[in-house]
């Protein structure tokens, strides 16, 4: 069982099946497993992105870039201030923290008040992204893991895990049941987002990318069980994935 974590949530996900942009079965259903976890001693933090009201320029492409993302910032925050109050629904105590000022609705995000506030118990919705464009919410999901000395971070995601290819395209895919963080990057496999797989490899955080839809599957990840895949960050990997590299340098020489 991890001692911290940090959720990562689709902004599709809180929609479930629905062409809503809230589903409320399912929100209730993952609050009921936070607080599961919560209660066998677990810290929670979530990240939660926007997609169930805005995908970047998808809407219009010639919309300039910097706006677009800075519309899919504040979607994010509208959803974190959904969860949260979700979660009041159930008896949790959540707390939605941003990296800028949105008045008197979120907090203003900092290390020691967010180390403060889990000690508390409390659940910490991040959201807002890291205040910029150009940054994913898969990217401050790795930050905020590293900046609070997370344990893992729990991608939940509507595929059940890593694959060679794609499984809706092509039937015969492979599932990894583990993967080097490196591999992510390398072959560029599209999980997670670059830049981020690049900072859990960096800071050697564990990954688990799992399905939302399988029974209990935020308690079972958080718990530490076989679900989905796991994104490795062993040292051997590194220094194998090193080694490997001054040989083609020395050979290039």
């Amino acid at each position: 069982m991890y001692k911290r974590v940090v959720l990562k949530l689709s902004g599709e996900a809180l929609a479930g099946n629905t062409d809503k942009n809230f589903d409320n079965e399912t929100i209730y259903g993952i609050i009921d497993q936070i607080k599961a976890v919560i209660s066998q001693g677990t810290q929670v933090t979530l990240v939660v992105g926007g997609g169930n009201f805005w995908r970047g320029r998808s809407a219009n492409p010639a919309m300039d870039r910097v706006k677009a993302d800075q519309i899919g910032m504040l979607a994010t925050v509208m959803n974190a201030m959904y969860l949260a109050d979700s979660c009041r629904q159930k008896g949790v105590e959540a707390v939605v923290m941003t990296p800028f000022p949105v008045g008197t609705m979120t907090q203003q995000f900092s290390k020691d008040l967010a180390n403060k506030l889990l000690s508390e118990g409390k659940v910490l919705i991040f959201a807002g992204g890291i205040g910029h464009p150009f940054f994913s919410t898969d990217t401050v999901t790795a930050l905020r893991a590293s900046e609070l000395e997370a344990d893992a971070i729990l991608f939940a995601k509507a595929i059940d895990g890593v694959y060679d290819s794609d499984p809706a395209v092509n039937p015969n895919a492979v599932k990894f049941d583990e993967i080097p963080c490196k591999d992510i990057v390398e072959k560029n496999l599209k999980v997670i987002d670059i830049a981020a797989a690049n900072l859990c490899y960096e800071q050697k955080i564990p990954v688990v990318i799992f399905g939302l839809a399988e029974e209990k599957s935020v308690i079972r990840a958080a718990n530490g069980e076989k679900i989905g895949t796991t994104v490795t960050v062993q040292l051997l990997f590194i220094w194998r994935f090193l080694c490997q590299n001054r040989l083609k340098y020395l050979k290039k020489r």
